[in-house]
C-alpha cells in the first residue's frame, strides 16, 4: 500500500517537473526581468540620493523666545516638500521625494538642535526658520554622525523605534491643548518640550542620546492609486467623525427630543477636525542610547522609553515603545547574534538618515501620520520657561544697529 503511495506520488512530482520545464521560457525570463528592476531601481534611487548631497544645520537658541510653536508650523508649511515623481524621473532616473531630520542630541548632558537636509532644500529650510526665529543662529556644522561607530567591547548601545499608541487619523496632545497658541506670559507657561529636555540635559559625562524625527509630506492619493485601493487617513478620518457623532448622541432628560454630545467626544471631534485641515507629514521616530561601559545606567533607557509620553493623551493618541535592539527572554537571539545584527543595522539607518527609501525602507517600523501642529508641538525651539543649563544658547541677545551711525 504504502510503496502504490510513493509510486503516485514520485509520478505526479515528475508530471510537475516537466511542466515547470516546458513552461521555462514563460515564467524564468519573468522572474529574472522582475529581478533585473528591484536592482535598477535599488541602484538608481541610491545614485540619486548620493548625487543630491546633504547638510547637517544647527540651530542655536537666543536667550529668549517669546514666541507660540505656532511660528514653528508655519516652518513645517513651507518644509511642505510633496513634489509627484513622474514615471520617467522615478523609473529612470530613481529620483524620490526629498525629506528631512529633526534631531534632538545630547552629548553628555549637552542639548543641540539639528536640522539635517537635501543640500538643494538649504536655503528653504534656513529662510523658513529665519522668516520666524530671526533672533536664532544657523551654522552649517560636520555630521555628528560620522563619529558614530558600533564596538560592543567599548559601549553599550540600545535602539528603539517609536509609534502611535492609537489609529493615524487620532491627533497627538498638541500647543493648542496646552494653551500655547494663545501667547501666555512665559511665567504661565507649560511647554510640553520641557520634561525631554530636562531629560536630554540630566545626561552624565560618557552617555550620549539621539533621537532623530524623519519626516516626508504625505502624497496625496490620486487616481492612480486606484488600481490598487487605499484609504487615505483624511478619509478615514472623515468617517471616524461621522461614527463618533452616531454613537455619542444621547437624550437630555430635561429636553426631551434633543440629542447632544458629551464634551470630551466634542473634543475629540473638533481635533480631528482642526488635523483634518492640516499639512501631514510620513513620520519616524527613532532614539538611540549609547555610553561608555563605565556611565552605563539603565535608567536612562527608562528616561527614553518615556521622554515622549507627555504628547499623549488617553481619549486621542500618543507615542509608546516600537521595536527595540534587545529580546526578553534568552532563547530569542543565541548569544545576541540578532542584537548584534540590528543594531548595526540601526546605527546604518541613522547615520543615513534612512527610512522611506533604500537601503533600510521601513525597517522594523511602519510611518505614521503627524500633522505640522503635531510636529510643531514635538519640535519646536523653546523660550526661557525650559531652564535647561545645558541647552546650547546664544550667549547675547542681537539687536539692531542704531540708525544713525555715521557713514
Amino acid at each position: 500500500m504504502l510503496e502504490q503511495v510513493f509510486l503516485q506520488f514520485q509520478e505526479q512530482l515528475g508530471a510537475g517537473f516537466s511542466v515547470l520545464i516546458s513552461t521555462a521560457f514563460v515564467w524564468v525570463p519573468s522572474i529574472l526581468g522582475v529581478t533585473f528592476f528591484c536592482l535598477w531601481m535599488e541602484y538608481s534611487r541610491a545614485k540619486f540620493i548620493q548625487s543630491q548631497g546633504s547638510v547637517l544645520l544647527e540651530i542655536k537658541l537666543p536667550q529668549e523666545i517669546l514666541k507660540s510653536p505656532a511660528v514653528m508650523e508655519l516652518v513645517f508649511v513651507q518644509l511642505y516638500q510633496a513634489k509627484k515623481v513622474s514615471y520617467l524621473e522615478g523609473y529612470f532616473k530613481g529620483e524620490v521625494r526629498p525629506w528631512f531630520s529633526l534631531e534632538f542630541v545630547s552629548f553628555g548632558g549637552e542639548v543641540h538642535f539639528y536640522i539635517w537636509t537635501p543640500a538643494k532644500y538649504k536655503r528653504v529650510v534656513e529662510n523658513s526658520i529665519y522668516s520666524q526665529y530671526p533672533e536664532v543662529e544657523i551654522y552649517e556644522v560636520e555630521d555628528y554622525s560620522k563619529s558614530l561607530y558600533y564596538d560592543t567591547d567599548k559601549n553599550t548601545h540600545w535602539f528603539t523605534n517609536f509609534k502611535l499608541t492609537g489609529k493615524d487619523i487620532y491627533p497627538i496632545k498638541t500647543y493648542i491643548d496646552y494653551g500655547l497658541d494663545k501667547d501666555p506670559k512665559e511665567e504661565f507657561k507649560v511647554d510640553p518640550m520641557s520634561p525631554l529636555m530636562e531629560y536630554l540635559g540630566g545626561l552624565k559625562k560618557g552617555e550620549m542620546v539621539l533621537i532623530q524625527i524623519l519626516i516626508q509630506a504625505h502624497r496625496e492619493l490620486t487616481w492612480k492609486d486606484a488600481v490598487f485601493p487605499k484609504k487615505d487617513w483624511k478619509d478615514s478620518a472623515k468617517k471616524e467623525v461621522e461614527k463618533i457623532i452616531k454613537e455619542s448622541h444621547f437624550e437630555d432628560s430635561e429636553t426631551p427630543g434633543i440629542t447632544h454630545i458629551t464634551e470630551g467626544k466634542r473634543d475629540i471631534i473638533q481635533a480631528i477636525e482642526r488635523s483634518i485641515g492640516k499639512f501631514a507629514f510620513e513620520t519616524m521616530i527613532r532614539g538611540y542610547y549609547i555610553a561608555e561601559k563605565n556611565a552605563f545606567d539603565g535608567s536612562t533607557i527608562t528616561g527614553l522609553i518615556g521622554c515622549l509620553r507627555q504628547f499623549s493623551a488617553n481619549n486621542r493618541n500618543g507615542f509608546k515603545l516600537g521595536k527595540f535592539s534587545s529580546f526578553q527572554y534568552p532563547w530569542q537571539d543565541f548569544h545576541n547574534f540578532r542584537k548584534r545584527k540590528i543594531e548595526k543595522t540601526m546605527i546604518d539607518a541613522y547615520k543615513r538618515r534612512s527610512y522611506f527609501n533604500f537601503p533600510h525602507k521601513h525597517y522594523r517600523n511602519k510611518p505614521f501620520i503627524l500633522t505640522t501642529e503635531e510636529l510643531a508641538t514635538v519640535f519646536h525651539f523653546p523660550g526661557k520657561v525650559i531652564a535647561t543649563p545645558t541647552l546650547s544658547r546664544v550667549p547675547s541677545r542681537k539687536a539692531e544697529p542704531p540708525a544713525n551711525l555715521p557713514v
